[in-house]
């Protein structure tokens, strides 16, 4: 499985149990979300858009995520995991994560015009998601924005973390549930990083 066929199986998956669609926007997590909901949005006939939200690594090590940021500045956290951390490190990096989420939102959106939820279901599309905070700082930003319906679309999560989105979204589409997890990117063929510029002109041909 590389993005382009994740793409195409949940779009078919979300057609399933979405047949009509109406007042909907695919919302991507950039980078290595934009491919797949482009797919999606192609296929449900839907506009397609981003929120930024960034993870914030454990100051040890910085790959693994103990909590995101949103766009606004609101942070979602492993409690268990940030009561051991330094709290003035922690919002050092929550600082600098949150300038890079505005850089993001900004350079990702060239020229396109405020982003609009309010009212629609909203998809939330991303690679993968392994501890899922990410992905939760995404649902905050669309609750916050108002959306109607807040839908996870997803081709790969482990069950612990299907369950944690399950209680913040109002429905959760996952193609495949493993365990043991590992990383997103094992359970994928092909799994090259996504580049700014790349997201950039998709995000350009989707406002085309």
């Amino acid at each position: 499985m590389d993005r382009t066929d994740a793409g195409r199986r949940l779009a078919t998956a979300l057609e399933q149990q979405y047949p009509t669609v109406s007042n909907a926007v695919i919302v991507a997590l950039p980078r290595g979300g934009v491919p797949i909901g482009q797919i999606v949005a192609d296929r449900l006939g839907c506009p397609l858009d981003i929120v930024v939200p960034r993870k914030i690594g454990h100051p040890m090590n910085p790959e693994y995520a103990i909590g995101a940021v949103t766009e606004a500045g609101t942070v979602v956290w492993n409690e268990s995991e940030r009561r051991y951390c330094d709290a003035v490190v922690l919002s050092r990096i929550v600082a600098e994560q949150r300038a890079e989420a505005a850089r993001r939102l900004k350079k990702f959106r060239p020229g396109m015009a405020p982003r609009d939820f309010a009212g629609k279901t909203v998809f939330l599309v991303d690679d993968g998601a392994a501890t899922g905070y990410t992905m939760l700082a995404a649902i905050a930003t669309a609750r916050a924005m108002k959306a109607r319906e807040v839908v996870v679309a997803l081709p790969v999560a482990p069950p612990d973390t299907v369950d944690k989105l399950q209680h913040e979204a109002d429905h959760v589409v996952v193609l495949m549930q493993p365990t043991p997890f590992g990383a997103v990117g094992s359970f994928f063929a092909s799994f090259p990083q996504v580049e700014d510029e790349e997201v950039v002109e998709m995000m350009r041909a989707s406002a085309r």
